[in-house]
């Protein structure tokens, strides 16, 4: 059986286990990364979807900055590798962004992965000022922008939506170029995206079949190899962990899967990392 890293997701809360507490939970059970979601708020309105149907989560109005809460957790840690899953940069200002994820690629000792995003809900988008419509636009060049300014002694960008001229800013990040930019999604141009500026793609396997990942996985290569590229790194976000399924995402394709933790408080998330730990080391290979 092929094997495949095993990472933990979640979203991380005043009112769950704290990010400091589950990242060396995390670390003593050998898991690879710790990933955290990110929403600076939600409407009132309500207008957009849940796009996993039903009523959204509360832990989507409570969740924490994803950089506070990672340098918290790079703070107690050696080795786990630290990531956002994902930072909704259509969001951010991208100069201010390519600080943070310098600053924290640098007092985690080069274990920062930029999982990005465009996101889904419109009104919280709106409310930054982001037209919904050309967030996917916006996006890539956010996402180039912070690449000019990591890679550059001085760095310039033009495009329609992002544009400074001959900027300074240190820290760089220690990762080079600059840590992988792992691209969130399922819409039916992510692959195009992910091929054009990113280093891996996220999908959330609970919003397809397996029949659907696995056949856009084998897409994503052949489009990559087409570019010029070599094979491109999946991680999946996995809802459950069955080893049955884990074993499949293995066997066609995936690299990494993160699997969910809810917010709750530590003396429920602690079994459940002893239960899942168990299984992580079976499907790695010992970690």
């Amino acid at each position: 059986m092929p094997l495949v890293k095993v990472g933990l997701m979640t979203f991380p809360t005043e009112y769950s286990i704290q990010p400091d507490e589950l990242a060396r939970l995390a670390e003593e059970h050998e898991f690879e990364s710790l990933w955290v979601a990110e929403h600076s708020h939600i409407p009132a309105s309500r207008a957009t979807p849940y796009p996993g149907g039903g009523e959204l989560p509360r832990e989507y109005s409570y969740t924490y900055d994803p950089f506070v809460a990672l340098t918290a957790a790079a703070a107690v840690t050696e080795r786990l590798l630290l990531a956002t899953g994902i930072c909704l940069v259509v969001e951010r200002d991208p100069i201010f962004t390519a600080k943070e994820v310098a600053t924290l690629d640098r007092i985690s000792g080069g274990r920062f992965l930029f999982g990005v995003g465009a996101g889904w809900n419109r009104e919280e988008m709106e409310n930054h000022g982001t037209d919904p419509r050309t967030r996917f636009s916006l996006l890539r060049e956010r996402v180039e922008a912070m690449k000019t300014i990591w890679t550059s002694e001085e760095a310039s960008y033009r495009g329609k939506h992002v544009a400074f001229e001959s900027i300074w800013q240190w820290p760089k990040p220690l990762q080079e170029p600059h840590p992988p930019v792992i691209l969130g999604g399922n819409g039916p141009k992510v692959l195009e995206r992910v091929v054009a500026f990113a280093d891996g793609w996220m999908p959330n396997w609970g919003l397809q079949s397996h029949e659907e990942l696995f056949a856009r996985i084998d897409e994503l290569q052949r489009m990559a190899a087409d570019a010029g590229r070599d094979p491109v790194p999946v991680t999946v976000y996995a809802p459950r962990a069955k080893r049955e399924v884990l074993e499949e995402l293995a066997a066609n394709g995936v690299e990494r899967v993160a699997l969910w933790v809810p917010p709750a408080p530590r003396d429920e998330v602690a079994p459940r990392l002893e239960r899942l730990a168990s299984l992580a080391r079976e499907l790695s290979g010992g970690l």
